[in-house]
């Protein structure tokens, strides 16, 4: 059975990443995911075994078969019991993006939730910020940078700005053990939400933030949403792309 890459160009491959503060098992997971987003291990293809990956990289079965375990409930891998791993096969879909509070995606999947606050301050809204508000000149809006993690690997930069007429205690609240979206929904609930998707590369300030190299795509989400027909926040929010997906459902009938 041929292999996508033998033990030495995957220790190679591991070198060459910057170590970066993520676990050992998410850096397997981001070089892998890298390697087949990239088209260098293409469907079908086989990946060397928990044990040449033990050997290669030097890190230890657990690491390891967490990470290909993983993968491989994402939809990137496929294994097959006593034949090996394998690159899964690529499927297209249309996804249904709903507003989430990601504390609640993460903790689904039975994972740990926290978030360290980067900045949280009233800020003069420039032109376009006081456009889409609606506001006039010279007004200030509330901003806030947050950083949310998955256990301990960074999953979303949040860079969110509020009206502050609707949410007149943001700047008071401490977003490390909630979430901006859990206060928001208690002062001024959801009534419509929009989003726009597309993948960008980050730039030297959010590879640092979020533990990625340049050359990674990330999903970036710009969101909106409405309470009582007025625009209550606008939020950017940067996602790694080897470590988060969008997916949903749609019914015809």
């Amino acid at each position: 059975m041929d292999v996508a890459v033998d033990g030495a160009d995957l220790a190679r491959l591991y070198q060459e990443r910057t170590p970066g503060s993520a676990p050992a098992y998410q850096r397997v997971k981001d070089l892998v995911t890298e390697q087949i987003t990239s088209g260098r291990w293409r469907e079908g293809d086989a990946l060397p075994s928990e044990s040449q990956f033990v050997e290669s990289l030097g890190l230890s079965r657990m690491t390891v078969n967490r990470a290909l375990r993983e993968l491989s409930t994402q939809g990137l891998l496929r294994r097959v019991m006593g034949v090996g791993t394998f690159v899964a096969s690529r499927k297209g879909s249309s996804a249904l993006v709903e507003v989430h509070n990601i504390a609640d995606e993460i903790r689904s999947r039975g994972h740990r939730h926290h978030a360290r606050v980067l900045s949280l301050a009233e800020e003069e809204a420039g032109a376009e910020i006081s456009a889409r508000f609606g506001l006039g000149a010279r007004r200030t809006v509330f901003r806030s940078r947050v950083v949310h993690y998955e256990d301990d690997v960074a999953v979303q930069l949040e860079d969110r700005y509020v009206n502050p007429d609707f949410a007149p205690g943001y700047l008071e609240q401490d977003f490390t053990r909630r979430t901006p979206f859990t206060f928001l929904s208690e002062v001024a609930p959801l009534g419509r939400g929009e989003h726009i998707v597309e993948a960008v590369l980050p730039s030297a300030e959010e590879c640092a933030i979020l533990d990625v190299a340049p050359s990674q795509p990330c999903l970036l989400i710009h969101r909106r949403t409405w309470s009582g027909g007025a625009l209550i926040s606008i939020a950017r929010l940067l996602h790694p792309g080897s470590r988060y997906r969008l997916e949903g459902a749609f019914d015809t009938h």
